[in-house]
């Protein structure tokens, strides 16, 4: 009998935007506008180097950026010193090869852009229906493959899982984060790079009728995990997916994930999303919104990715606050007892009473409650009017507590050594 990974986590991320290196920092450019002069564009070479620079368009530079810092993030990089650059790189420049720490057949790789390489697409068909295919460079001709930033992703870090590229519209980075995941829940790998990148240049300007101004340049990238995996190698996830939907409209979307009307912690909305009147708003008005094209400029295919970053920074907030809360709450109640024993004079044994953990959290082994949704960001994306509309809720990982997990064995689908 096999067993699949169970619940999939999120062990790393990353993000290649301007004025923004963090998912805090994500979130509070989304919660606060900058105004003033426009942050700088992202300078890829300072993460990747000159040498990552060869043959690659714009929007494949982000995503390798972002990919880089999300597998860093995960832990399943070589640390410094142990990098496989070749002994002639310049010191000052990062390898343009980086291999992960794990099999590479275990890792694949989702990435997600509408506009990504539409210039190159573009101008390639102009050259040959002006000139000839012979005035095109054969070095640069890959870039006009659709799946050009997934397959770059890969060859530079090695690896060999299912590579997948994504083009699906304004639900796009939703989709891409969905199909990591079930990738993994599948068992086919045991961890996915999720990329969403996006860039404006002067045919997507075109194209969109939107001044660079309003448009994204920048990616964003996740590592999605099995749970046993990651606890296997020493890793902890820093939020759990939980379900995902896809229907035709906003309102039956949010239902589905939210039934009984429940409230989420926290909303991140579709881009630029006007809300209606109170009865036609499917969550309570009273749940904090986000919505991170704000901060960034309209994402289209990388705005799920980017969605996902910053809910992973609103969970790390949530969790800081709660955990204040707890350590408050103890104190209090240990403040309580001391004066009752005090006053008593009575012995009390040693585990009775709120002091000895069982009000704040089951034993190891004990089965633990469902994450109340009110802990939980829901995120949506899409387009309420064009009858496509992708959501997703983001959960805190539970607490684990295990220092030598056991190793988890390898499942019958996975193509592992």
């Amino acid at each position: 009998m096999t067993h699949g990974p169970g619940e999939v986590v999120i062990t790393g991320v990353g993000l290649a935007v301007p004025g923004a290196s963090t998912p805090d920092a994500l979130l509070r450019r989304t919660a606060c506008p900058v105004t003033g002069p426009d942050p700088e564009p992202f300078d890829t070479a300072a993460r990747i180097g000159r040498r990552g620079h060869r043959y690659k368009d714009r929007a494949t530079r982000l995503a390798l950026c972002a990919a880089l810092e999300a597998l860093r993030d995960a832990d399943l990089l070589p640390s410094d010193g142990e990098s496989d650059s070749p002994a002639d790189a310049p010191s000052d420049s990062p390898s343009d090869r980086e291999t992960v720490t794990v099999p590479g057949d275990t890792v694949g790789v989702v990435a997600s852009s509408n506009l990504g390489n539409l210039d190159t697409a573009c101008l390639t068909t102009t050259a040959i229906a002006e000139r000839s295919a012979v005035d095109l460079s054969p070095m640069s001709l890959p870039n006009a493959s659709s799946n050009v930033i997934a397959s770059w992703v890969a060859i530079r870090h090695g690896l060999r899982g299912p590579n997948l590229m994504l083009c699906n519209g304004p639900t796009s980075g939703l989709d891409a984060v969905h199909w990591g995941a079930a990738l993994v829940a599948a068992g086919r790998v045991r961890r996915v790079v999720v990329v969403g990148a996006e860039t404006h240049n002067a045919v997507v300007e075109d194209l969109l009728g939107r001044s660079a101004g309003e448009l994204l340049d920048g990616a964003a990238a996740l590592v999605v995990e099995g749970a046993r995996w990651a606890e296997a190698r020493g890793a902890r996830g820093v939020a759990a997916l939980g379900p995902y939907e896809r229907r035709a409209g906003l309102t039956g979307c949010v239902e589905a994930l939210l039934p009984d009307a429940a409230a989420p912690g926290v909303w991140f909305t579709p881009e630029r999303y006007a809300e209606g009147p109170a009865g036609a708003v499917p969550v309570p008005r009273a749940v904090p919104r986000y919505d991170v094209t704000g901060a960034v400029g309209r994402a289209s295919g990388a705005l799920g990715v980017l969605q996902c970053v910053a809910a992973v920074g609103w969970l790390a907030r949530a969790a800081a606050t709660t955990g204040a809360e707890r350590v408050e709450s103890v104190q209090r109640v240990e403040r309580v007892e001391s004066a009752e024993r005090v006053e008593s004079a009575e012995p009390v044994e040693p585990d009775a009473g709120a002091g000895s953990g069982t009000a704040f959290g089951a034993g190891p082994g004990s089965a633990r409650d469902p994450v109340p949704v009110s802990r939980q960001a829901l995120i949506t994306t899409g387009d309420d009017t064009a009858d496509a509309v992708a959501g997703l809720l983001l959960r805190p990982t539970p607490d684990r507590s295990h220092p030598h997990p056991a190793r988890a064995p390898l499942i019958s689908m996975e193509c592992s050594r």
